[in-house]
């Protein structure tokens, strides 16, 4: 995931204050030399990196830090309030126009993602705001893209508007829009060519499609893997065509994340969404406070709580409530959560948005296999309906004939149902309330998901029940 190293390098850098009674202006230098050189690592432009280190030094070295019972958790305090402001202070939606339709166009270098962008953006507006958009195919130079835009759009049940490759783009945002006005569409998605901010010849066919769309809305897409030269990229784009938003599409992949630090204070213009995988739902609203949170080890509970909601039936999840009180709860229900947790995303990923779970220990190494949970899905779908619905009606020669069928041993399959069933007693004591009741929590999934979730947590709460008891003491 992206930001990862530097959030470990800045968790580093402050731990140290953290152990100190009193933090002095030598500590703070220190400090800083460190979150300079985790910053200029992460691909930071340099001038955004000394701009960010002198305002945090001057705001830490103070007689209201220097004095404080709690030094460490101010000058925290400090680089998370800093750390938002680079990165843009507040939320800024689409600018909606007051008469349909809106106009949204893409732009960017070649690669960037703008094409997947623009499906993405579709589905997110249809979701949010129940709109009907219409994409204009407007790349002629890579006939892939108006294909892979007409299958984007077949997926969504939205219209998309093309003329071939033989029809200049200009020429077809023209007709484009006078589509849209007739057909009354409140979203207009122009999916433009990628192309070298250095191509003369291109960048006036966008000043072009600028002039004839007049878009409320002109977004840069850039890839988060670009690094250093992201940030020119986007310079010469805004300079050019004036932008008003970035994209910050791949955020998902191994990359040092720097260019989204230094995007909002190089141009000006305020990072509206990330993309984080390859799906239509891929797509997350920028909030420049909860991804100062994350860089910073301290969770975003907030983005997990949406995606839960966005993800989750809530008539699904009465059913599943009422299921798991009266012991009904079976391998199908099984399945349809599994899907249901998977689509949010890597589990991983997920708990590092909680509080405190990053800096728990062997965090780090905490991996959920996508192989582990396909097994398991192959075992269950091996199944007749009705051993999914009763599991007791699988005996040996039934778990052997699962186990040809889903590509597993006996023993993988034996050890599956044994978890399930342990799952099954552990959902009906927590309906109860009664946690230390749940039986067999070490054996329920072994060393899969909840095994070493289960055994991070205890281990966490076990430290935190020592500190109280010496506190009373």
């Amino acid at each position: 995931m992206a930001f990862e190293s530097l959030t470990d390098r800045l968790q580093q850098a402050m731990s140290k204050l953290r152990r100190k009674g009193k933090v002095t202006e030598a500590d703070i230098k220190e400090m800083m030399r460190e979150i300079r050189l985790a910053l200029l690592e992460a691909d930071v432009n340099l001038q955004v990196v000394k701009e960010f280190t002198k305002n945090v030094r001057e705001r830490a070295i103070g007689v209201e830090v220097l004095e404080s019972l709690s030094p460490a958790q101010q000058i925290v305090k400090i680089v998370d309030e800093e750390l938002t402001r680079t990165l843009g202070s507040e939320t800024v939606g689409i600018q909606k126009s007051p008469k349909i339709p809106t106009v949204i166009m893409m732009v960017g270098l070649q690669g960037a993602g703008k094409t997947t962008f623009t499906g993405k953006l579709a589905n997110h507006l249809i979701k949010t705001e129940n709109a009907r958009p219409l994409m204009i195919a407007g790349d002629v130079y890579r006939p892939a893209a108006i294909d892979q835009l007409k299958v984007l759009g077949q997926q969504l049940d939205v219209p998309v508007f093309d003329l071939g490759t033989d029809v200049s783009p200009v020429e077809i945002v023209r007709q484009g829009m006078a589509h849209a006005r007739e057909k009354k569409n409140d979203y207009v998605l122009i999916d433009t060519a990628g192309r070298l901010h250095v191509d003369e010849r291109l960048m006036d066919e966008l000043k072009q499609i600028k002039e004839i769309a007049q878009p409320n809305e002109i977004l840069l897409v850039v890839d988060a893997m670009t690094g250093q030269d992201a940030v020119n990229v986007a310079d010469s784009f805004n300079q050019q065509l004036g932008i008003t938003g970035v994209i910050i599409t791949k955020l998902d992949g191994d990359t040092r994340g720097g260019a989204a630090l230094s995007i909002r204070s190089v141009t000006g213009a305020p990072i509206k969404f990330t993309g984080i995988g390859e799906k239509l739902t891929d797509l997350e609203v920028f909030h420049p406070d909860r991804m100062s949170s994350r860089i910073l080890g301290m969770g975003d509970m907030l983005t997990l709580i949406e995606k839960a909601q966005q993800d989750f039936d809530e008539k699904k999840a009465e059913e599943l409530a009422t299921k798991m009180r009266e012991n009904t709860f079976d391998f199908n229900d099984f399945i349809e959560q599994l899907d249901q947790v998977m689509n949010m995303g890597p589990l991983e990923d997920l708990l590092k948005m909680i509080p405190g779970m990053n800096q728990m220990a062997g965090m780090e190494n905490f991996k959920v296999d996508p192989k582990d949970v396909a097994r398991k899905k192959a075992i269950v779908l091996s199944m007749t309906p009705a051993e999914r619905e009763n599991p007791d009606l699988l005996n040996p020669s039934r778990r052997r004939r699962i186990a040809a069928g889903s590509g597993n041993s006996v023993v993988e399959v034996n050890r599956m149902i044994k978890q399930f069933k342990e799952s099954q007693k552990m959902m009906q004591q927590m309906t109860k309330g009664n946690l230390n009741a749940i039986p067999g929590m070490d054996q329920m999934f072994g060393t899969g998901i909840k095994g070493k979730l289960n055994k991070m947590a205890m281990n966490q709460m076990i430290k935190k029940n020592k500190k109280k008891k010496k506190k009373r003491k």
